[in-house]
């Protein structure tokens, strides 16, 4: 059974290749404290 609450996404190609990212999920969003966009990483708070 998997420790903590974190699941990994699983990202699938829609191209047809077959290529798959498993990496945690990395966004950019826009972080108003900066007033600018920034990349956000999965982590704890």
């Amino acid at each position: 059974m998997p420790k903590g609450n974190r699941t990994i996404s699983h990202l699938v190609s829609s191209a047809g290749p077959g290529y798959v990212y498993t990496e945690k999920l990395q966004l950019k969003k826009y972080d108003p404290r900066v007033r600018k966009h920034v990349l956000f990483v999965e982590g704890k708070p």
